[in-house]
């Protein structure tokens, strides 16, 4: 028991430490934009290219097979060195210039060696409390998310270089701590990728839903991630109010992952993501309406919106892990994680574009389509045979 409680602790750290690279860019943008005129476009791009280099990552690593034909925990220590590196290199750039949105892209690529491999080596523990362990490490991928703005709270505003580095230090970390934690009894070597696999993800008629939902989730969540701290930007009047409130935000996603893991474990995978899903579209239909509004109304929506945006989000790997033919299952994985981030990367480019047309009252109606979208789909999912797999047998 030891073994796995000290293990699990040093996975969820070293991811924390090594996510924080992930919106260094969308931390720094506010004191970017003092330095520099940046575009809206390049603003985007800051966190859309990580997204890009992450599926191309995921990609690479799932047909390569890395994390089954090397030591786990070495694939993730080279994936933190590479994205620290990746973020260093980014300080010798101009802001937003293509060459830091190429260093971005590198970076999120890297960390495609760092938070599915994490995943994998926490759910290795796993003994009945499978939603609870990789909500935990989904959980860490929001604390990590969040931990830029913090960085942001200890230094000088006007300086953009911060965000990197700290997270560049923090990631070099990660890459020398993870090598003190053990893969669990679990631990499986997984199927070659299997491009013929992949018309089975639409083909299957659960597979379909389950990945429908996931798509409609990742609409929502790194646009929210990524767009909620500039709001705060121009809510807040000072920089130390927006950067703390957006940590916060961020953040508690963790407390949401767990929650929901805990939740999903005991009343079912489909009643978990519809829960959150539902919530978190109603947020963020509410959240721009509050803009100037006091902070004490402000607030509460934000929290909630940021627990509930990222609670479901395990559980639809989880579904797809026992929906899938054994055999599938690693390639139908990596595939579900590849749609859903390059959805990302196009939600976060177009964002900016409506904001300039409709402003900050309406900035986040468009959000709530995808969740809205996935309670449908998950509802579907609800109904067919097939979900009395899920959670076993708690869909």
């Amino acid at each position: 028991m030891a073994s796995k409680t000290i293990s699990i602790a040093i996975i969820t750290l070293a991811q924390v430490l090594a996510l924080s690279v992930w919106f260094a860019g969308t931390a720094a943008l506010p004191a970017m934009l003092a330095a520099a005129e940046i575009s809206r476009f390049a603003q985007a791009a800051l966190t859309s290219s990580v997204q890009i280099g992450f599926v191309a990552g995921a990609l690479a690593s799932a047909i390569l097979s890395l994390p089954d034909r090397f030591d786990a925990r070495h694939v993730f220590t080279a994936g933190a060195a590479l994205a620290a590196i990746a973020n260093l290199l980014a300080l010798v750039t101009e802001p937003a210039s293509a060459a830091m949105i190429a260093c971005r892209a590198l970076a999120g690529a890297s960390l495609a060696l760092v938070y599915p491999v994490g995943m994998k080596l926490a759910a290795s523990w796993a003994k009945g409390d499978a939603g609870l362990l990789v909500g935990s490490l989904v959980g860490a991928s929001a604390l990590g998310s969040a931990t830029p703005y913090a960085f942001n709270l200890f230094i000088n505003a006007t300086q953009w270089q911060a965000p990197f580095l700290f997270s560049s230090i923090a990631a070099a970390v990660a890459a020398g701590l993870i090598l003190f934690s053990r893969q669990g009894p679990a631990f499986m070597t997984g199927a070659r990728f299997d491009p013929s696999a992949v018309l089975l993800a639409f083909r299957n008629p659960a597979l379909r839903y389950a990945n429908l939902g996931y798509l409609g989730h990742m609409w929502e969540l790194y646009a929210m991630w990524a767009w909620v701290p500039v709001f705060l930007h121009a809510y807040f009047s000072d920089g130390f109010s927006a950067n703390l409130t957006a940590f916060a935000v961020v953040g508690i996603g963790a407390a949401g992952c767990l929650l929901g893991g805990w939740t999903a474990d005991r009343h079912g995978r489909t009643t978990v993501t519809m829960a959150a899903m539902a919530v978190s579209s109603s947020c963020a239909l509410i959240c721009g309406f509050l803009f100037g509004a006091p902070v004490w109304l402000l607030l509460p929506v934000l929290l909630i919106w940021g627990m509930s945006v990222i609670a479901d989000s395990a559980q639809f790997s989880a579904s797809i892990a026992e929906l899938a033919p054994r055999d599938r299952a690693g390639t139908l994985l990596s595939l579900q994680t590849a749609m859903g981030f390059a959805l990302t990367a196009i939600v976060i480019q177009l964002l900016p574009l409506w904001i300039d047309f409709a402003g900050w009252t309406y900035a986040f109606i468009p959000l709530a389509i995808g969740p809205m979208f996935g309670v449908w789909a998950m509802w579907k999912l609800r109904q067919r045979p097939e979900a009395a797999k899920l959670a076993d047998g708690r869909r």
